[in-house]
């Protein structure tokens, strides 16, 4: 693929993930209650939904996997449903930070496995993969390099993005010492986890 397609690509996809979305409020609701190295997780299920998008975008199984319509709405519910009850743990949470207490046999895969889930089911998502990519990437001429150029390029660019948003949102937290300030915190945070997931699980 030449470079002006893929900067032309990387420019949309950019915006795309960049804008503010259930998604990313997740991400930073996660990062401010729990720490940076805990949101990882979530983050690499996500950038992952994005790439299986992709996957099936070049491979022409779009129409197909639209005809599993049903199967991809027991995918959402079920993101959103872990997002949920995430967001009673912060509710319900100690005062105590949360990155200090040990995690829970098998976290990292659950939390990969939800941001996963959540964007396979997110609208969103899929309208760009399969109305606006083929806009600007000619799906029909894209040969196995440029498919590995395109991914690595979608990996980069989600990754870096919203580890950046989850990076931000943990420095904030170091600057809390309160415990009423930092109960108030884990509060919202979930509160804006639970929101997510309802405006996620309310799209088409």
């Amino acid at each position: 693929m030449d470079l002006a397609g893929l900067l032309v690509f990387a420019g949309v996809y950019f915006l795309a993930v960049a804008s503010p979305g259930p998604g990313i409020a997740a991400i930073v609701a996660r990062s401010l209650s729990t720490g940076f190295r805990r949101a990882v997780p979530f983050v690499l299920g996500i950038a992952s939904g994005d790439l299986v998008w992709l996957t099936f975008s070049a491979l022409g199984l779009t129409m197909l996997m639209q005809n599993f319509h049903g199967l991809f709405l027991v995918i959402k519910y079920a993101g959103c449903a872990y997002l949920v009850y995430l967001a009673w743990k912060l509710w319900t949470a100690p005062v105590k930070s949360l990155e200090n207490q040990p995690a829970m046999r098998g976290e990292g895969v659950r939390l990969f496995l939800g941001g996963l889930a959540l964007t396979l089911g997110n609208p969103k998502v899929m309208v760009f993969f399969v109305s606006i990519l083929p806009l600007i990437v000619d799906l029909q001429a894209l040969t196995p390099l440029a498919f590995a150029e395109v991914a690595v390029l979608t990996m980069l660019i989600i990754n870096t993005t919203l580890l950046g948003y989850a990076y931000a949102a943990d420095r904030a937290r170091r600057l809390v010492t309160s415990p009423k300030t930092m109960r108030r915190i884990n509060r919202v945070t979930g509160g804006v986890m639970a929101g997510a997931a309802v405006a996620i699980a309310a799209r088409g």
